[in-house]
């Protein structure tokens, strides 16, 4: 208590206080006193609060104390009765309330400022929600929270420049610095200028120059606008892509579909879509509007320590033990009613979760196949770019795969038979060389006896001979049996061309015909088509206008509604307060005394008039106090002089009676040894 007394004596012993107290001063000052240096405390933290507590009520100034320190988030030790006795000691100016308040506000100056200057504009005051149905009142609270919120930026963005480390003497530098260096570029441009102007010519090269430097400038310009364009471009194809792909897809699926069918799924997708701004996105919103202002008001509250949050987790604990009694109460009342209702609300309350829960798998859902179709486009688009070749889809695909599965399947067999005539190929091959081997033997072997007979050579003459005897007589069948064959070969030819036209000539007319056909079928497919994606367009832009008037009736209705509802409450109202004012008018008027007092006017006037004599009283009874004060504390302080007095002459008189003691012991001794003495 002493350190804390000192340490708010020596704070308001400063500036800008300069209150020159010691410790025996500040605390022989009166309750008024110590008051008014809480007041100029505060006032120096809220220039607001600069007021003469002597010409204010106490209640009003201990109103406005309470609710600045509540804004300063101070918090008193104890629990509620601490409370009703902190704000009772800080009517009356007691000093173990006074003391630590001030403690706290001299210890923390700078940032409560701070706290004190930001709650003049983010204090936030509560409209009720019955006025807030007027539309300019509304509008005006719109526009207080978007300032609120802009104030909120501004301030952050001001903090941050003032911690960002940039001082003014650094940016004078700075601008002292380009201020030199400008003048040294101005000097050098001088001294170019006098230069070039003894060159001939130099006011049309200057001139070049300059048009030299606006088109490269130009070029720069145009070069980058070529580039911007050049990606949007790009950005363009991909996008045009993309909605060629999505036409394609619609095609493809509208080619079956039936009017009744598209009716259907567009239903569907309605009540989806209604489904989900109506009662998922709303309650999205409601519950992501509730999290930042959570978060903001967290943010808003001063850092907690480790006992705020002790404080917090026992605050927690016993809300959660109430409920749990709560719900304990509850089931012991078992009501049949409320049983039944409870199996029903559960029902509805797993229903709704399994909507929307399947609501959030069909959006995801929907997110996977747009990011899928995204990147199927993006794969399309690179393998467009590297082969030339567009992707196939759907039944092409199929076609292409069954395509593959044939192709495999005689690859397979092609293989198999590959095999085998390279397994045949090898054994020939080795038959092959096996009879060489043994034919160069045979020659070798004739050549031997041929020139031991001595007519060496005659068997590679003979086989020369025959060679060509051989190959005279086939070249002469070949010439005779070509000859037949190409005869032949015509013969049947003609026979067959023939044959062919004879054949397809009936086939050639039913040809004409069929194409003739098919001309005027797919004439009429494409007017059919044509009146088909008219009356499309016709019925969803017909569609579209109905969803528009039905939205804006529903929002007029809803309107109306408010307005409705707002209506008959203000009806209520006024009719409650013409009855207790008709019942008012009576009882004044009526000349029986009991119902004059039961006028509100009468009970009005009774409780003032109580009001004011107990207010005289209290002002007698505190100017009594005061008079008396200085007499009571001389009376005290003899009083506490006069028990000092006499706790002094009690420990004189202690003090005396343990010398006597000790005296009669002496004695009785030196007695006691003179009788011994006596008796030897």
């Amino acid at each position: 208590m002493s350190d804390q007394i000192k340490f708010i004596v020596d704070n308001l012993n400063k500036e800008p206080f300069r209150k020159n107290y010691n410790l025996i001063t500040f605390d022989s000052l009166e309750p008024m006193q110590l008051l008014q240096i809480l007041n100029d405390v505060l006032a120096e933290i809220d220039p607001k609060q600069v007021v003469d507590i002597r010409e204010e009520m106490p209640e009003h100034t201990a109103k406005r104390m309470l609710s600045l320190l509540g804004i300063l988030k101070y918090k008193p030790p104890g629990n509620a009765t601490d409370m009703s006795t902190f704000r009772q000691g800080l009517v009356i100016g007691s000093k173990p309330v006074i003391y630590p308040v001030l403690h706290w506000l001299l210890q923390r100056t700078n940032e409560l400022k701070k706290r004190a200057y930001l709650a003049r504009f983010l204090i936030k005051l509560e409209v009720p929600s019955e006025f807030l149905q007027d539309e300019t009142v509304a509008d005006t609270n719109k526009q207080y929270e978007e300032l609120m919120e802009a104030f909120k930026t501004l301030h952050k963005e001001c903090e941050q420049l003032k911690t960002s480390g940039f001082s003014t003497a650094e940016i004078r530098r700075d601008i002292s610095a380009m201020e030199d260096e400008k003048d040294q570029l101005i000097k050098r441009v001088e001294r170019l200028k006098k230069r070039v102007e003894t060159v001939q010519n130099h006011q049309r090269m200057l001139k070049i120059a300059r048009q030299l430097r606006v088109e490269k400038e130009r070029e720069e310009f145009l070069a980058q606008q070529k580039q911007e364009q050049k990606n949007q471009l790009f950005h363009a194809v991909q996008r045009l892509q993309r909605v060629q792909n999505q036409l394609k897809s619609m095609r493809h699926t509208a080619a079956d579909a039936k009017p009744e069918s598209l009716m259907k799924r567009l239903e569907e997708e309605i009540k989806f879509n209604s489904y989900m701004v109506t009662e998922k996105f709303p309650k999205e919103l409601e519950s992501k509007k509730k999290e930042l202002h959570f978060l903001q008001k967290v943010v808003s509250e001063p850092a907690m320590g480790h006992s705020d949050l002790l404080e917090l987790e026992s605050n927690i604990n016993e809300i959660n033990t109430q409920i749990n009694q709560l719900i304990e109460k509850k089931m012991m009342r078992n009501e049949p009613i409320e049983g039944k209702l409870s199996l029903y609300r559960q029902q509805a309350s797993i229903i709704s979760r399994k909507k929307e829960a399947k609501a959030e798998e069909l959006q995801e859902a929907k997110e996977k196949l747009a990011s899928l179709e995204r990147e199927v486009s993006v794969k399309t688009n690179q393998t467009r770019e590297f082969d030339g070749t567009e992707v196939l889809k759907g039944d092409e695909f199929k076609r292409y795969v069954s395509k593959l599965r044939s192709k495999s399947t005689v690859f397979k067999k092609k293989h198999q038979i590959i095999a085998e005539f390279k397994a045949e190929f090898g054994l020939l091959q080795r038959t092959e060389e096996l009879l060489k081997q043994r034919h160069e033997n045979i020659q070798h072997q004739l050549r031997t006896i041929e020139e031991k007979k001595g007519i060496s050579g005659y068997s590679y003459t003979q086989e020369e001979l025959e060679r060509v005897s051989a190959l005279k007589s086939e070249v002469d069948e070949m010439k005779g049996r070509t000859l037949d064959d190409m005869s032949e070969m015509v013969k049947k030819l003609n026979s067959l061309v023939s044959e062919k036209k004879s054949a397809l000539a009936p086939v050639i007319k039913e040809l004409r015909q069929l194409r003739q056909k098919c001309q005027e079928l797919t004439q009429e497919c494409d007017e059919k088509k044509s009146q088909y994606d008219s009356c499309a367009a016709g019925l969803e832009s017909n569609r579209s206008k109905l969803e528009q008037e039905v939205r804006g009736l529903h929002e007029e209705c809803l309107q109306e509604e408010s307005r409705y509802h707002y209506t008959n409450c203000m009806i209520k109202n006024l009719e409650v307060q013409l009855r207790r004012a008709t019942d008012e008018m009576k009882a004044y008027v009526s000349s029986d005394q009991q119902e004059k007092r039961k006028a509100i006017r009468q009970q009005f006037t009774k409780n003032i008039a109580e009001q004011e004599n107990l207010g005289k009283k209290l002002r007698e009874k505190q100017k009594a106090v005061r008079e008396s004060h200085g007499p009571n504390m001389k009376q005290a302080k003899m009083w506490r002089d006069f028990e000092q007095l006499m706790e002094c002459k009690k420990q004189c008189f202690l003090k005396q009676q343990s010398q006597t003691s000790i005296g009669q012991r002496n004695l009785l001794g030196t007695n006691i040894s003179c009788f011994e003495e006596t008796f030897i």
